[in-house]
Parts: C-alpha cells; sequence; structure tokens
C-alpha cells in the first residue's frame, strides 16, 4: 500500500527548521524559542537540520538542504519567503507555526502552498508530536509518552492540558496534533492520516466547528469504520455555540445536528476530556455490547442504586436475571444476598461470590454488558474481590467495567484491575457512563454501515411535478408556500394529505363543506400569512354548512383587520382527520450550516414548542434509520397500545419518513418544512397540515458540484447500476460497492489464483483482513467508487478509484475472477470507472501495474493508457489516461 499522502508530515524522515537562530537562548520570536527548545529535547529518529536565517548564507547553498518536511516558526513577515525556500529544498510539506495570522495572510500563504505542492499545517497552530518517532514538533509542552491514542484538538491550550492531564495518569499517545483556526491542514485531513496510521488504536477530537462538512463526514466516517473515534465538541449550548465559532473561526451549527451527525460517522461523543480518555480505555477492550442492558453486581445496596439511577437518567437499561438464571445462582451466594433487579451480593460478599455472579450475568441473554461495584468494607478483602474478577475475565464475551469506591483502603485492589487491563472507575456513575459510551458506540457503527439510496423502493415520486411547483413560487419570489401548494409538493412524493379544497366565498365553502362531510375545518390561505393561528385564521370541528357560512365571513373580516397588507387567495376547507384514536405527530425538515438538511421527527400538535420532543437525522433514510429516528423521540413511548389506544401503524410513518427523506435528496430547494400535525393510528398516517420554506438551490456542502451535492453525505449511487450480456449467454450486473458486499469480496479475493492477489495486491495474503475488507466495502462515494461486477450473487470482478490529494486525479485498481478472464469483464469496469470519474469532474486517471503483469498492460494500452516507467520502483509501470 502506497504511503499515505500525509506521510512526509506527519512521519518525515528528514526536517529542516526556520527559525531565525538555533539557539532558544537567542530566538526574538516565542514560537521559535519554545520549538527549538521542544525539538532538542530528545532524539528524532530522522535527521534534522537547522537554517540560521540571521546567518549570510547564499540561495544556493540553502537549496542544497533537502528534507521531506519544513517547520517554520518565523514571524508573519518572513513565513512566505521560507515556504518558497522550502519548496526549492524538495520539501513536501510545511509546519507554520506563527499565531495570530488572519485569514487574509493565511489564505495567501495557502495559495501559494497549493502552488509549490506543499501540504501546509498552520497558521494559527501549536503544531504536533509523533512521540514514537522522537518529535515533538509543537509548542505545548514537553513529549507525551509513546501509546496508541492519538489527539486532534482545535485548541492550543486544551491541548497542553489533556497532555498535562495524560501524563499524570500514565496515559500515551501515537500522536497529537493541534489544528488551529485558518489551518490548511484540517480535521479531516489529520483524521484521514490516522484512520491509515497502524500506530493508532483509537482518535480522540475536541472540536468546536468545521468548514466544509462532506469533507469532515467523509474522513470522519473512514476514521470511525476503521477504529473508535471519540469527540469532545465545545458549544452545547448557545453561548458556547458563539464563544467556539470565533474562537475556531469554524462554522458550529446546531448542538442537535451536530449529534446526529456523529451517530451517521459511527463515532462517540463525550462532555469532558476525563470521560474522553475513560472512553478511549473501555473502547479498546475487545467486547462490544449488543444493547443497552448493563447488570450492576455490587457488595452495596446505596450503590448499586445510584449506578441504577444514574442508568434510567442516560437512557440505558438495567440488565437482570432471567428466573432460571437467577435460581441457579442463588444457592451460590449469602443468605442475605438479593437477585431482585440489582445483583446484591451482600456486604460480605468474597471474591467466590463475585466470579459466581459474574458468571452467572455473561451466560444470561437478557444482559449486554456488566458493572462490578465493590464497597469496603470492616475485614473486606477488596484486592481478593478484585482477583476474582480479574481471574473471570479470560471468560467473558460481555464488557465488564468495574468500580472500587473508596481511596487508601482500595489502592492495590484497583492495581490489580489495572495489571488486568480491566477498566475501574472512582463512583458508579462514571462506569454507567462509560458503558453508555459503549454502547453508543456499538449503535452508532450500526447506523455508520448504512447506505440509503436517494430514491427508496417505494413508488417513484412525481420529481418533476414537485419541481415546477417550486418553480412558479420562486418565479412570484416567495419563498413560503402555503397550504395548497405545500399539500400539493407532498403528494407529489404519496405522502397521504386531507382533502383539502380552496374556497374563494362563503357561499363556495358551504358547498364544498357539505360535499365533503361533516366536520370540517376552515384555514384561511394567504402567501404573506406564514402562522396562521397567529391571526385567528383556523377554524375547527364545524359541524354544519350554516357554521362554514359565518366562520368564513368571520375569518375573512379578522384576517383584514390583523393584517391589512396580507394577500388572501380565499379560505381552504377540508374534512377533519381522525383523531379519537390517533397520535399528533411531527415531521419536519431544517436546514443549518454547516451541514445542509436534516430530518426532524416529534410529537406534534399546537404544543409542540413546549412539548420540544424532536430527534434528529441526516438524510438519506432506509427503514432502519427512520425506525432508529422513531425510537430516539419520547413520543414513541405512546405509539404502541396506550391508554386503550391500539397501537398505531408504524409502517405508515416510516413510509412517510422515507418520503420526506426524499424530499430533502431531490428538492435542494428545500429549506423548512414542518408537517404538523400528521395523524397516526392503526389505520394509517395523513398529513393535515403543512408548512414549507424554499429559497434558490443552495451552494453545495464543502462547495462540490454535482447530483446531492447539498448533503453532507453522498447517497448510494444507485443511478449507476447497468445490466450486461455475458459472451456465450447470461449476464452480469455491475453497480457500486455496498456494505452487504463483504462476504462476497472476501469470496472474491479467495477464488483468485495466487498469482492474480499479488498482481492486485502485491502480496502473497490469501484474505482481506477485517479492516481492511470494512475499508474496502464501506465506501465514501464521493471521496472514492467502487464498481463490482456480480453474477448469480457472485462478485466477479472490481474496478475501483480513489481521488489523489490534488483533487483532480484518481488512482486506480481492478480485478477479475480467474474464470471470467478473457470474457470483456475488465475492459467493461474500466471503462465504467472511468465514466463515473469523468462525471465526478477528475481530469486524469492513473494506475501502477507490476512491470510482469502483461495481460494488464496489454488491457491498458488497448484502453488508451500512456504506458511509462515508474523512477520510484522498476518493477512498475505508470499508466495514465486523460478524462
Amino acid at each position: 500500500m502506497d504511503p499515505h499522502y500525509l506521510t512526509p508530515l506527519f512521519s518525515p524522515r528528514s526536517i529542516v527548521v526556520f527559525a531565525g537562530t538555533t539557539s532558544a537562548d537567542e530566538a526574538s520570536w516565542p514560537q521559535a524559542a519554545h520549538l527549538l527548545q521542544a525539538i532538542k529535547a530528545q532524539r528524532f529518529q530522522g535527521t534534522l537540520q537547522f537554517v540560521d536565517t540571521q546567518t549570510t548564507g547564499t540561495l544556493a547553498d540553502l537549496v542544497q538542504i533537502k528534507a521531506d518536511l519544513a517547520i517554520v516558526a518565523l514571524p508573519p513577515a518572513e513565513v512566505a519567503a521560507a515556504i518558497e525556500l522550502a519548496a526549492r529544498m524538495a520539501c513536501q510539506a510545511v509546519l507554520v507555526l506563527s499565531s495570530g495570522v488572519g485569514s487574509e495572510q493565511a489564505g495567501a500563504w495557502h495559495k501559494q502552498a497549493r502552488r509549490e505542492g506543499l501540504h501546509l499545517l498552520g497558521p494559527n497552530c501549536m503544531g504536533f508530536q509523533r512521540p514514537a518517532l522522537g518529535l515533538n514538533a509543537s509548542t505545548v509542552g514537553t513529549l507525551a509518552s509513546v501509546g496508541p491514542l492519538a489527539l486532534v484538538s482545535q485548541s492550543g491550550s486544551l491541548t497542553a492540558a489533556m497532555l498535562d492531564w495524560a501524563a499524570k495518569n500514565a496515559v500515551g499517545f501515537s500522536s497529537v496534533v493541534s489544528v488551529g483556526q485558518h489551518s490548511s491542514v484540517g480535521l479531516a485531513e489529520a483524521l484521514d492520516f490516522l484512520a491509515n496510521d497502524p500506530h493508532t488504536q483509537s482518535i480522540l477530537v475536541y472540536m468546536e466547528g468545521i468548514a466544509d462538512a462532506r469533507r469532515f463526514m467523509s474522513a470522519l466516517r473512514s476514521a470511525a469504520n476503521a477504529k473508535p473515534v471519540i469527540v469532545l465538541k465545545a458549544g452545547r449550548r448557545l453561548a458556547g455555540n458563539a464563544a467556539a465559532q470565533t474562537h475556531s473561526g469554524a462554522i458550529v451549527g446546531s448542538d442537535e445536528v451536530f449529534n446526529a451527525a456523529l451517530r451517521r460517522a459511527g463515532a462517540v461523543r463525550v462532555k469532558s476530556f476525563v470521560e474522553m480518555f475513560s472512553a478511549a480505555k473501555c473502547l479498546a477492550s475487545r467486547h462490544r455490547p449488543t444493547g443497552k442492558r448493563l447488570a450492576i453486581v455490587t457488595n452495596g445496596g446505596g450503590p448499586g442504586v445510584l449506578a441504577a439511577d444514574w442508568l434510567n437518567e442516560i437512557g440505558m437499561q438495567l440488565g437482570c436475571l432471567s428466573a432460571d438464571g437467577a435460581a441457579a445462582l442463588k444457592p451460590r451466594l449469602l443468605p442475605l444476598a438479593s437477585l431482585v433487579d440489582l445483583i446484591d451480593l451482600s456486604e460480605d460478599a468474597t471474591g467466590e461470590h463475585y466470579r459466581a455472579a459474574i458468571d452467572a450475568a455473561n451466560r444470561d441473554s437478557g444482559i449486554d454488558g456488566l458493572l462490578v461495584i465493590h464497597s469496603p468494607k470492616v475485614g473486606g478483602d477488596p484486592v481478593a474481590a478484585a482477583q476474582a474478577v480479574a481471574d473471570s475475565k479470560p471468560q467473558l464475551s460481555k464488557p465488564l467495567l468495574t468500580c472500587w469506591m473508596g481511596d487508601a483502603a482500595v489502592g492495590a485492589a484497583r492495581s490489580v484491575l489495572k495489571d488486568a487491563h480491566i477498566p475501574s472507575f472512582r463512583t458508579p456513575e462514571a462506569g454507567v457512563g462509560a458503558f453508555g459510551n459503549l454502547s453508543s458506540f456499538y449503535e452508532n457503527q450500526k447506523l455508520l454501515q448504512q447506505t440509503p439510496a436517494p430514491l427508496s423502493t417505494l413508488a417513484k415520486p412525481d420529481i418533476e411535478g414537485a419541481r415546477l411547483v417550486i418553480e412558479s413560487v420562486l418565479a412570484e419570489r416567495r419563498k413560503v408556500l402555503t397550504e395548497m401548494e405545500s399539500k400539493s409538493l407532498l403528494s407529489a412524493f404519496h405522502i397521504p394529505v386531507t382533502e383539502t379544497v380552496l374556497a374563494r366565498s362563503a357561499h363556495e365553502a358551504m358547498m364544498i363543506g357539505t360535499q365533503l362531510g361533516f366536520p370540517v375545518a376552515l384555514k384561511i390561505d394567504s402567501p404573506d400569512i406564514t402562522h396562521k393561528s397567529d391571526v385567528q385564521g383556523v377554524a375547527l370541528n364545524i359541524m354544519n354548512g350554516t357554521g362554514v357560512r359565518d366562520t368564513y365571513n368571520d375569518m375573512i373580516e379578522r384576517v383584514r383587520a390583523l393584517r391589512p397588507d396580507a394577500r388572501i387567495n380565499g379560505i381552504t376547507v377540508q374534512q377533519m382527520a381522525r383523531t379519537r384514536s390517533g397520535r399528533e405527530i411531527c415531521i419536519g425538515v431544517v436546514t443549518e450550516a454547516p451541514f445542509g438538511p436534516a430530518i426532524a421527527f416529534g410529537a406534534g400538535g399546537t404544543m409542540i414548542e413546549l412539548i420540544n420532543d424532536r430527534s434528529m437525522e441526516l438524510p438519506p433514510l432506509n427503514a432502519y434509520l427512520a425506525h432508529q429516528l422513531i425510537d430516539r423521540s419520547r413520543v414513541a413511548e405512546t405509539l404502541g397500545e396506550w391508554r386503550g389506544a391500539s397501537a398505531v401503524d408504524l409502517d405508515a410513518l416510516e413510509r412517510v419518513l422515507l418520503r420526506v427523506s426524499e424530499m430533502v435528496c431531490e428538492l435542494p430547494q428545500l429549506r423548512e418544512m414542518d408537517i404538523n400535525p400528521i395523524i397516526v393510528d392503526e389505520r394509517g398516517a395523513v398529513a393535515v397540515d403543512a408548512r414549507i420554506v424554499i429559497d434558490n438551490a443552495p451552494q453545495s456542502v464543502g462547495g462540490r458540484a454535482g447530483a446531492y451535492s447539498h448533503l453532507p453525505i453522498l447517497p448510494y449511487p444507485a443511478r449507476l447500476e447497468q445490466v450486461w450480456p455475458l459472451p456465450g449467454g447470461g449476464e452480469y450486473t455491475v453497480r457500486p460497492i455496498h456494505t452487504n458486499d463483504a462476504q462476497m469480496l472476501q469470496e472474491l479475493v479467495h477464488g483468485l489464483s495466487p498469482e492474480s492477489r499479488y498482481f492486485r495486491f502485491v502480496s502473497s495474503m490469501t484474505e482481506l483482513p477485517a479492516p481492511m475488507l470494512a475499508r474496502f466495502t464501506l465506501i465514501d462515494y464521493d471521496r472514492e467508487m467502487a464498481l463490482v461486477a456480480v453474477h448469480k450473487e457472485r462478485i466477479i470482478g472490481v474496478s475501483r478509484y480513489i481521488i489523489n490529494p490534488d483533487q483532480t486525479s484518481c488512482e486506480f485498481s481492478l480485478v477479475v475472477a480467474d474464470d471470467f478472464s478473457g470474457k470483456g469483464l475488465g475492459t467493461r469496469l474500466m471503462e465504467s470507472i472511468m465514466d463515473v470519474a469523468r462525471e465526478r469532474g477528475l481530469t486524469e486517471i492513473v494506475g501502477l501495474v507490476l512491470t510482469n503483469n502483461d495481460g494488464m498492460l496489454r488491457l491498458m494500452r488497448s484502453l488508451g493508457f500512456a504506458v511509462k516507467s515508474y523512477p520510484d520502483d522498476p518493477d512498475f509501470r505508470l499508466v495514465t489516461h486523460p478524462l
């Protein structure tokens, strides 16, 4: 596998330092003094050279120095010259430690670095550390100890605080990266590198905001698919949001939408940096919970109850032994032990009692994880209890967390647990919170695996008809749709709506009401009135024609008095929706920077603001995501059998969510939508009212062009699926890869001849390692593409490209099953992947082919590729083709 494009930055073999001097004592620039002290404090494994810009060396002398990375710690006025000199030294990356640099100056340096082909970290950052390399290219303090965690932070001061805390608590790092305001290499780029870094097992992120949502989500999803990613984000509340945006210079956005983005990316969010390290410690264990049920094994009722309370507080569940499990365990415990809810061993419990309880909980299918609590007792032996827990660990198939309460009396016991690599906490609440993070990781990883298409498998919507409605409204320079227009838009996507007819006179309203059947509702119809109830423009449960006539006249008179400027089209008449057993739901769409549109679900009705029940999800949705969105809302508890009412038709509600997802994907002009209320009961769901706000199509998320560019997660590109005939009969399908293809892809690799495997992977491996298999099947369709050829439930070929860092070219790979070689499959897969790359706006496709792979070289020449020698390795040929 080729080195990552940021390897010269984060794993340089040689470094040149521009600090104005070679002595920290003589440095006049603060960053230079701190850098020189830090970088010289330990031995760097590579080559380290210093350029004293205060001397009179000639340019010819300086350009003789060659390095991978240039570190610039100079006043802003001298940085541009240093970047130019770094390029002449054949550097591939630059770290700029100048601080207090504005966006205009930083932009000029970024532009210069791109022109010179340099990857630029900085300015306004505090550098990075790579402890295993002995490299401290930072101003955050002494070099951290070596460990499996990577830290990426948008705050230099918080980075320094975390490192100080970590040093005291024996926490080590593979990398520490500070990315500040206006840095060219930012969060997304650092995540991309760390996802591929073999020395990093978990990634910790402190962030305040992002500039490019699509790029961030792409990198975060890729990283979280490879290893646990734990995120601490500032700005959970409005005041914090404002402060974070001011500090980082990035877009912060709503906390609800940000939570939805993290869930969909498969990451875990924490609320403090102590919790962040605890989560990393727990996620490093080999077991993952399959649910939310945590069993509490304790020798004291009080601590157990505290833990159970906190479980309920964070939305987890208390795991209880089954009747059979409790009956089998009871004889092995003391007489005072209780197995009702908590597994309370009583205060005289010994290590053997702990061992028996842990074994029973591990065997019980109703339990997903264990929290073992020990309170010190007079005459008790906390070390023996801890040793029993440690001895039980190898037999466990579920996550095990512990809490040895107290301090001096349990110090030795905590050491036993630490040596056994069992996460231990000082309070029950901390242990429960850690299990919550484990459970969130498991749930979010399932969300990460979802790759929905923009359109569901339901009947195709009338997209063109919907666009015509939007165009006509925008042509009138309006942004808010009337109720009739809103319901037309919903109907175009087959969302059931109440039959609504516009009446332009009281007599006409009376006739419509009679035809629809009483009772009916009347609502003012005006393009200038957003909230009808604010002008008394809604009347419900009108029982006869006389009531309709009088209500019509009164409503027109009231609205004209309250809003004399408003244009009134008339009054809509609709039959009252069934409500006796129906629940009122609201489904909406919000659009917020930087992520764009998000779908909201919660309780509806007139008290929606007071109830404040809203769960969020990023589009596109599938049935699984729609179901999870409903489950996260508080109103979900009322959708089953509730207070004598039958359970609602959840499938109908999920279908509405899928239709709303289609609207968001296909209508980029959609800005806000509130379908409130939706009445749902056992017979189905119907939209009673809707408010829709539109605008011209937005600038794409991340500035990219193309279909669905307004979405932060690119949908599964189902439109690329094609069916082709096989020579001699039969056919095969070429389509984009998705996560469900993992087993078929592994079978393809198993079935390849040793020679074919070596030609593809330049390795003798017989199967794809689990991380590589996950990496190959869960892809971001914006940054790469993989097309599979499928014949009779078997993958028989794969073509793939990954976009290069220059964002204009891509590198391809191709493999075809041996028994399908010579059937034109390679040509078809290459032409198809080139078409996708061309549509993506790329200008060149390149690849490396082994010199002795004659068949592939012939195919490349037949497709018009130029075949050249590869200077870096004579065993390969470089093949290129303009797009």
